[in-house]
């Protein structure tokens, strides 16, 4: 038997946005509505070729869950269930992902059974945000405090090397230049912690994102990631962006820089991917303030390096984080402040190539219709 839910039944589940498809007696995947087609990679008429083990690895939680189902004759909903992707989908598909599983007979097809994937990581990667918004908030008042309590001593300090390097011998001088030195390099640290004090909010106005990352691209290119081959993947019709030009190129310099230092050792074929793309529907409300944001420009860098530790990866966005022995870890708080001031979300996961950053974005016209 072959076949599926009738054209009107299609439509509608077309308009879900949760990943649906459906299997006849032998397991074969007879049909999936879009977002089906998209989770497993492939058109309906090739799925209709595929059975679930030619998608699915044989001891998937998926496969097993089918049986049971079989077994039973009646529904079964798994919650909170870690699914590998499936082998059909794209190379910058997700990883593993956490999600509620649904897999249960359908009335009047005999043996059919149609599954229902729910993906949990939304909610939590929102949850996420809040946590990465709350550790951008947490060290505002210390950026305040450093920028006042240590710069201007340092200051004198500075202004002491100098008198006493006047008076000193060759030996002293040296120590003088020393503390000289250091002094600089503190202050250019307290610097960085500037950019999260909340006292200058930044103004915005609207900013094709490509162009932004057209510059970011030919930065990069001449200097630290000139051994790494860039590859563009952008939505043309992608709408403008709210947003301050200046902070969105810092922002997305950094993450191109992660990129391409994880691509420093051991890379074959060092490779970032730049994509754009337009996700109608993807809202945000602020837990803390009720506030309704759209955000449907989804920006990404993907890298195909070693991938962020998982110890590190729902940490990376917080102060002092960092993966490097040499580095400070504020790169990606700084990301997650310049992100959290534009109204957007980012996210960081592995996929199959190596990993991902994923930022989603207000444009200006949703910006001023949510105000209203």
């Amino acid at each position: 038997m072959r076949g599926g839910p009738p054209i009107e039944a299609r439509a509608l589940l077309d308009a879900l946005p949760n990943p649906v498809f459906w299997l006849d007696e032998d397991d074969y995947i007879v049909g999936a509505n879009q977002e089906g087609e998209r989770f497993l990679g492939l058109g309906r008429a090739v799925l209709a070729r595929k059975q679930l083990t030619d998608v699915f690895l044989g001891d998937s939680p998926l496969v097993a869950l089918i049986g049971q189902v079989r077994g039973r004759g009646a529904g079964i909903t798994e919650h909170l269930v870690e699914l590998s992707p499936p082998r059909t989908a794209a190379d910058h598909a997700p990883g593993e992902r956490l999600l509620d599983i649904y897999a249960g007979p359908i009335i009047g097809a005999s043996n059919f059974i149609i599954v229902v994937l729910q993906e949990r990581s939304l909610a939590d990667k929102m949850t996420r945000q809040m946590n990465n918004r709350g550790a951008a908030r947490s060290i505002s008042a210390m950026a305040a405090i450093l920028a006042h309590e240590i710069k201007n001593p340092l200051s004198g300090i500075r202004g002491a090397s100098q008198l006493l390097e006047a008076g000193a011998d060759d030996a002293n001088r040296e120590l003088t230049s020393l503390i000289r030195d250091e002094v600089d390099r503190i202050v250019r640290l307290v610097e960085r912690f500037e950019i999260f004090s909340d006292d200058a909010p930044p103004s915005m106005e609207k900013v094709n994102i490509h162009e932004v990352l057209d510059h970011v691209c030919r930065l990069a290119s001449s200097g630290f990631a000139a051994h790494v081959r860039f590859v563009k993947e952008f939505d043309p019709s992608l709408p403008l962006v709210h947003g301050n030009r200046d902070l969105l190129v810092q922002a997305l310099l950094n993450l191109v820089k992660n990129a391409a230092e994880a691509l420093a050792e051991n890379a074959v074929a060092p490779e970032i991917v730049l994509s754009t793309a337009y996700r109608p529907g993807v809202r945000f409300v602020s837990p803390s303030s009720g506030q309704r944001s759209s955000l449907p420009l989804e920006v990404c860098v993907v890298d195909n390096g070693p991938g962020v530790p998982e110890h590190l990866a729902e940490h990376l966005f917080k102060p002092f984080v960092t993966t490097k022995s040499y580095g400070t870890g504020l790169g990606l708080a700084t990301v997650a402040k310049i992100v959290t001031d534009h109204g957007g979300v980012i996210e960081c996961e592995r996929v199959k190539r190596g990993t991902q950053f994923r930022i989603l974005l207000p444009h200006h016209r949703d910006v001023r219709r949510d105000r209203d």
